[in-house]
């Protein structure tokens, strides 16, 4: 390289400057894979102090939100709340505690009702947990679980019937009628709690804290792959904060979500039916024909989008096709936006089968999807996506 550089000056400066440059960019580079590692573990130390601090709130948030009125907390340092002529369970003021508690039994009931039978098909949920709750379940403390709050809240009743020859038959009609829950499943021994319960805590809290929304039938759907996802992880710290992660990751899901919840805001550009028209206007971008058997056949987006949209494809596929689906939905930026696509991937799909079919036929096909290859499905959505 000196040679060429001394006896022909032009090409010998040009290609010294060029290794030059080359072993420039590589110590930059170096210098930058350095700088990345950093970065990496400053995030983590970042990720683990985040988590710490998040994991003593919701701690906070159990003590304060899943007690009785009036029972002492002495060993925390809570005082006791007794019965007064001021408040007391017939209190009609609005404001009255007992009246709070008793509107937050009706939040719960409905909650218990749909974390019960959720994913029935999967024993997970209602096997016991590894990692209880020892704040809710130490018989030290006074902390009662939902499940018995559920118990204590519904009234129980038995139908007496005489015959005309004094024959007394005495029935309940709840338990004929399945209003009582409760015994759906085995009973877990004390000190024990299924992970359908940690759910269930999980959506009550929830609902305290956002009474604008409170809880909404369907978001069992949404936090229980989040919250399987941690509880089922094979690092064990991540599995014993499985409740708090999961409730933190489900309020950042829903603070991007949850207008989709709200009656109110329905018929806005951020509500659920802009979202449903978002749906066949893309289709009709994408397959004109298809839209329009769609349309003669006036199959409306409404009888199957709403539940694709609003419990983001969880009914439609297994536990881990869902994750599958969702891992991809949430490392696209425009996340929401996908999921329009990854609808309409769906109904291009089996466009075939749409055209030939009618409307019974295409019905019965959109509300029990057909196609179980979640990747074949992400695969369109994402053509779709390059396409636009």
């Amino acid at each position: 390289l000196t040679r060429i550089e001394r006896g022909v000056g032009g090409p010998g400066v040009q290609l010294c400057k060029r290794t030059n440059t080359l072993v420039s960019h590589l110590r930059n580079r170096r210098l930058t894979g350095l700088q990345l590692t950093a970065s990496l573990n400053s995030t983590r130390k970042t990720l683990v102090s985040t988590s710490t601090v998040k994991r003593e709130v919701y701690s906070q948030f159990l003590k304060e939100m899943i007690i009785q009125p009036g029972i002492a907390k002495a060993n925390l340092g809570l005082s006791r709340e007794d019965v007064t002529m001021e408040d007391h369970p017939l209190n009609p003021n609005p404001d009255s505690k007992w009246n709070n508690y008793f509107r937050d039994n009706e939040v719960l009931l409905q909650i218990d009702k749909d974390v019960r039978r959720l994913y029935p098909d999967m024993a997970f949920f209602q096997r016991p947990t590894d990692y209880p709750c020892q704040l809710i379940l130490d018989p030290q403390n006074d902390y009662e679980t939902l499940r018995r709050r559920v118990e204590q809240t519904t009234l129980k009743a038995q139908t007496v019937d005489r015959s005309r020859s004094g024959v007394t038959n005495v029935s309940s009609p709840g338990k004929a009628l399945n209003l009582y829950p409760s015994n759906e499943y085995e009973v877990l021994p004390s000190g024990c709690e299924a992970h359908w319960e940690v759910v269930e805590r999980i959506l009550f809290i929830y609902a305290k804290l956002n009474p604008g929304i409170a809880y909404v039938q369907g978001m069992n759907e949404v936090v229980g792959p989040i919250y399987y996802t941690f509880a089922t992880d094979p690092n064990d710290e991540w599995k014993e904060h499985a409740e708090a992660d999961t409730f933190f990751c489900f309020t950042n899901l829903m603070s991007e979500n949850r207008d989709m919840f709200i009656k109110s805001l329905d018929d806005s550009q951020c509500g659920i039916t802009y979202k449903m028209e978002s749906v066949y206007s893309m289709l009709k971008e994408k397959d004109m024909e298809l839209y329009m058997k769609l349309q003669e056949q006036n199959i409306k987006p409404q009888y199957f989008t709403f539940r694709w949209l609003t419990l983001l494809l969880s009914q439609e596929f297994l536990l881990p096709d869902v994750i599958r689906i969702w891992d991809t939905l949430f490392s696209d930026q425009d996340r929401f936006e996908f999921l329009i696509l990854v609808c309409c991937a769906m109904l291009v799909l089996i466009r075939d089968q749409l055209l030939a079919g009618d409307f019974t036929v295409n019905m019965r096909l959109l509300q029990d999807y057909p196609i179980s290859d979640v990747h074949t499905i992400l695969a369109k959505a994402k053509e779709l996506q390059d396409a636009s």
